[in-house]
This record gives C-alpha cells, structure tokens and sequence, in this order.
C-alpha cells in the first residue's frame, strides 16, 4: 500500500486545513518545495499535491509552486484542484506532472473524464470527497445529492487510474480515518480506492492495510506527518507491511 504525503498549497504556501475549511489553515512551509525534498529523503514513493485556491477559482492558480516542486524532486506527483478541462490536463501532465486528479468535473461532466482517460490512460484519478456520503464539490463549498458510490460506479470501466475518497468531516481533524465507509467503497469497484482524510496514528494505518483486500491501493496523509504525530519511517513499514 502506498503512502501519499500531501502537500496542500495556498497563496504559494504549504497549508493543511480543518475540514476544507480555507479560514483554517495552518502555514506549514512558506517554501513547498523544500517539503517535497525532505519527503523524498525520508523514502516516500509519491507526493499527492492540492491547488487549494485552484479548486475554488475552477483553473490552476498554484502553478509556480507546482512547477518549484517538480523540478527539485524525482517524485512523481498526484495533481487536483482547478483541473477541469482538457487542455489544463494535457498542460500539466506536459509539465511532469504523472497523474491528475479530478473531483468538481468528475460530477458535473463524467464524459469529459472518460475521454481524458481515453486520451492519457493512467494518468486520470478521480477525486470523490463526501460529507455524510454525499459528494461535494467547488472546494467542498457545496454538498451535492449524489452518492459517492453512485459516482465512482460511472467511471469503472473507462480507465480510472484510482478513486481517491476522502471524508470532508474527518479531513485534518486528526480524528481517525473512516475505515468503514473506505472499505465498502472499495468493496463496490474495481477501480483501486485511496483513502484520504483524518489520518492521525499508525493505528490508522494498520487499520487500513487490514482492509487493504477491498481494493484500498493507498492512504494521503498531511497534518499528522507535518506535526510529527506519524513517523514517516514507521509508516512506511506498516504499509509494506512489516512488524
């Protein structure tokens, strides 16, 4: 199972929020690119991105940001936020970028995710974020009366290279992945799943890997990385699965 240390950027900066909400976020790095240095040097696989101001202006607004952190680490690097159309996919996966992942489209028009699969097979994920199992969309701005599950079976046959489903309400709150909704997603597609959202122990963690047979490919985790709550090395080998 593969950890995705997340680095959310706003206004330039390496930000985490509580529950998306933008009035609550806690500057990390002032210099993005440094993080995605020292999370190369502490062994992690892939860097999972957020163009946090992008997702609510609906087209990149982080780019330089982006661009400082592909060009100073090997890491290939997950994308969302602002991503809704063709020609910004095909800009950004131009740009280095391996995969893109699209949340707000992803519902209000699932034909252009299936030609952006057909077109760059691999490198499209599909971001599905829930509030009480709905799927919310704009920057989490607004709760849809769509199904998550409902959503992710649209796309099982086109390509999707994963479904990365997070809980808003567990979302840097440090409050416990939610293990169960996760795994009966997963349960549901043969899309892989990669969990996202209130990773706070290893507990978590191995919580996970135990369901790691559903279909869980991988888990984002953020604040409690920054914090120190998880050591990255022991995570690291939980979901290698070692002792």
């Amino acid at each position: 199972m593969i950890l995705f240390p997340a680095i959310d950027l706003k206004d330039g900066n390496a930000v985490r929020l509580v529950r998306g909400d933008m009035a609550q976020a806690t500057v990390f790095s002032s210099d993005p690119s440094e993080q995605a240095v020292r999370f190369e040097a502490q062994g992690f696989q892939w860097l999972h991105l957020v163009d946090l101001n992008g997702a609510f202006a609906g087209k990149p607004v982080n780019a330089e940001a982006v661009e400082r952190i592909l060009s100073r680490t090997r890491l290939p690097a997950q994308l969302g936020g602002g991503i809704r159309d063709i020609a910004t996919i095909e800009a950004w996966l131009s740009r280095g970028i391996k995969r893109v992942i699209l949340g707000t489209i992803a519902l209000r028009d699932p034909a252009l995710v299936k030609e952006a699969c057909k077109r760059f097979p691999g490198q499209v994920c599909v971001g599905i974020d829930a509030r009480d199992g709905y799927v919310a969309v704009e920057g989490w701005a607004e709760t849809s009366e769509v199904k998550a599950l409902d959503l992710a079976l649209k796309f099982e046959d086109c390509g999707v290279a994963a479904i990365i489903y997070t809980d808003i309400d567990r979302d840097g709150a440090l409050g416990g992945v939610n293990v169960e909704a996760t795994a009966d997603l997963a349960s549901h597609l043969t899309t892989p799943v990669i969990a996202s959202g209130g990773v706070s122990t290893l507990a978590d963690l191995q919580a996970l890997k135990a369901v790691e047979h559903t279909g869980i490919e991988g888990v984002i985790s953020g604040r409690a990385l920054y914090d120190g709550r998880i050591d990255p090395g022991k995570a690291l080998a939980v979901l290698r699965g070692a002792a």
